[in-house]
């Protein structure tokens, strides 16, 4: 489906691709993985055409059409539904044209069209990619201007898994989502029935969704079949493999070596010696493994500890507006040691309840109670935008550590991972892993009795992910992490918080339980969007009230708007050259206008239905 030949594409003399090829196979989900900076977004814009190569090409097969998710997040006055419809070029282009067609074959080709690519059903396939994504049914009617920028970009997601185009592709799509959207979109791709390549660092999709992987390492490309888990594997054992056939050359190449300057001067030997020579010249050396070193993570563990509870809520009610609150009847305790994943979608009060564990935020009633030395470490992912762009990381720990000599402080530094030129480097030239890191360091800095991580690995590849979660894991204060990486919670945690329903309860269950309940849930919204929906009609004495008048009125529209195209269709087939000229247009004609005529005949049982009641 995809095919990628002799890629070469540099950026600032930096090459990122050399010479790269593959061929990805029609109908699977590929994710690409490599470190970050390696140029697999980089990849994306070349396959769409976005920049030119050096050197050459990514094609699609003719007529193969390709998506991805728009750049520019919607923010328009247009309804979350109508934007996500608008995604299918194909299906916007059919309804404004029928809006103003006039000749009655067209008018018949555009309805067998929209037939054919299930328009009659777009608003409720549309509904249910939102709901999948965390729209409430009341918000997906509303317009894009009124989210925020993450919520848009669910929306611009909606859109380009709406469009359903023969290659797709998806560019770290589980950042703007909450664990439960993740996990609704591992089920989407896994089931989708197109080729699907995307760019994660989640590894739990990686395993659960994806046929190949497709690794970007030195200017290369190299897929390997199987999950990421097979990937690793298979890897190890490429590199295991590799160091032994380097060994075996050199030991060749010296083997080799020693008989030419053993024989090389002797004329019954000089032959062989240079033959020797020759086939040295020809020995292709084995190239040395690169091992991509990952600075380790660093939480300092609390110097002097505090008898359990760390916090204990009784009844407690919190929000931002005077009675309002967000959250209630809170009724727990914190322990240390304790490992938390709060779950529970956005939106519904995790961050909430982690700026009441901050500080941020004071208790509405109920009572909160903590040691006074309780000290809490807080990361959160909108904190990057935060960050100082004229500021460096050591300027940060010179003001941390004012009475410290410089060596101390980069002493320090270093033990984040911060180096002599990144801790002196502007925080506008650091990546958002850098930045992560560095925010990392000013939450730990302290040696806090509880570290809440909202969302830290959105800029870490999985290398990273993986030295975030061994930092966690020896670590010795408490925990508590949002995030929508399901790996990192099985790998950290210990019990799981469920923040639904207007407060917080333990759930008693594991990963895998939260998992069925969250797909449950959306295989009962799906039931529910695809259901066909009843007319709702109160009983009441004449004359009609508004509410009914208003769907009786809406049921006219639809079945004069029937009515026009089956008395369109009507004329086409009424003339006789249709079917001796075109007999395949004809049938199409006749098939359509019988699915016309079953639908007028439904819309008016309903409205009868409505009429008598």
């Amino acid at each position: 489906m995809l095919h990628i030949n002799g890629l070469t594409y540099r950026i600032g003399g930096r090459l990122l691709l050399d010479d790269a090829s593959v061929a990805v196979p029609e109908g699977h989900k590929v994710g690409i993985v490599g470190r970050n900076g390696v140029g697999k977004s980089t990849l994306f814009r070349l396959i769409l055409g976005e920049i030119p190569s050096e050197s050459g090409t990514a094609t699609l097969p003719r007529n193969a059409r390709i998506g991805t998710v728009a750049q520019e997040a919607p923010g328009g006055p247009e309804s979350l539904i109508a934007t996500v419809m608008a995604g299918d070029a194909e299906l916007s282009s059919l309804l404004a044209e029928a809006e103003t067609a006039t000749d009655p074959h067209r008018i018949a080709e555009i309805q067998i069209r929209l037939a054919d690519i299930d328009a009659h059903s777009a608003e409720a396939r549309a509904a249910i990619l939102l709901t999948g994504l965390g729209f409430s049914e009341e918000r997906q009617q509303g317009p894009c201007s009124a989210l925020s920028g993450g919520w848009r970009m669910r929306v611009a997601l909606a859109a380009a898994l709406f469009a359903k185009p023969d290659v797709l592709l998806l560019d770290e799509p589980t950042n703007y989502l909450d664990l439960e959207g993740s996990i609704w979109l591992k089920t989407f791709i896994r089931d989708y029935p197109h080729t699907i390549v995307l760019i994660s660092h989640d590894r739990d999709l990686l395993n659960e969704a994806v046929d190949d992987i497709l690794h970007l390492e030195r200017g290369k490309l190299t897929l390997y079949q199987g999950n990421y888990d097979s990937f690793e594997r298979q890897r190890r054992e490429k590199q295991a493999l590799t160091v032994k056939l380097k060994k075996k050359q050199e030991e060749q190449r010296a083997h080799m070596m020693e008989f030419v300057d053993r024989f090389r001067y002797k004329a019954s030997k000089a032959r062989q010696a240079q033959s020797r020579l020759k086939a040295l010249s020809k020995l292709e050396p084995i190239a040395e493994l690169v091992n991509d070193h990952v600075a380790p993570f660093f939480f300092p563990n609390p110097e002097r500890a505090i008898a359990p509870p760390l916090v204990k809520w009784d009844k407690v009610s919190v929000g931002y507006a005077e009675n309002q609150p967000v959250l209630r009847n809170i009724t727990l305790r914190l322990d240390p040691e304790d490992r938390i994943a709060l779950l529970g979608s956005n939106g519904n009060g995790k961050s909430t309840f982690a700026k009441l564990l901050c500080g941020k935020l004071a208790a509405m009633s109920g009572e909160m109670a903590s040691p006074a030395r309780l000290t809490v470490g807080y990361f959160a992912q909108h904190q990057l935008d935060e960050v100082s762009p004229d500021r460096t990381p050591y300027s940060y720990f010179a003001e941390l550590m004012p009475d410290e000599p410089e060596s101390k402080r980069r002493a320090k530094l270093g033990a984040y991972g911060f180096g002599a030129a990144l801790a002196d480097s502007r925080c506008e030239t650091l990546s958002g892993g850098e930045k992560a890191r560095l925010l990392f360091a000013l939450a730990a800095f302290h040696a806090p009795h509880i570290l809440v991580l909202d969302e830290p690995t959105n800029h870490l590849d999985v290398d990273s992910r993986e030295a975030l979660i061994m930092a966690i894991n020896e670590y010795e204060g408490a925990v508590i992490l949002i995030s929508h990486d399901r790996h990192i919670i099985e790998t950290c945690v210990d019990e799981l918080w469920l923040v639904y329903d207007g407060t917080v309860k333990r759930f008693d269950g594991d990963m895998e339980d939260y998992t069925r309940l969250v797909l449950d849930r959306a295989r009962e919204s799906r039931r529910a969007l695809r259901a066909p929906k009843p007319v709702q009609v109160e009983a009441a004495p004449r004359p009609t009230p508004a509410s009914t008048q208003k769907a009786v009125d809406k049921l006219d529209r639809k079945m004069s708007d029937l009515r026009s195209k089956i008395d369109i269709l009507d004329k086409a087939l009424s003339d006789p050259e249709l079917f001796s000229k075109e007999a395949k247009k004809a049938a199409d004609f006749s098939k359509l206008r019988s699915k016309l005529a079953a639908e007028l005949s439904d819309l008016e049982n309903q409205w009868l239905e409505a009429q008598l009641n």
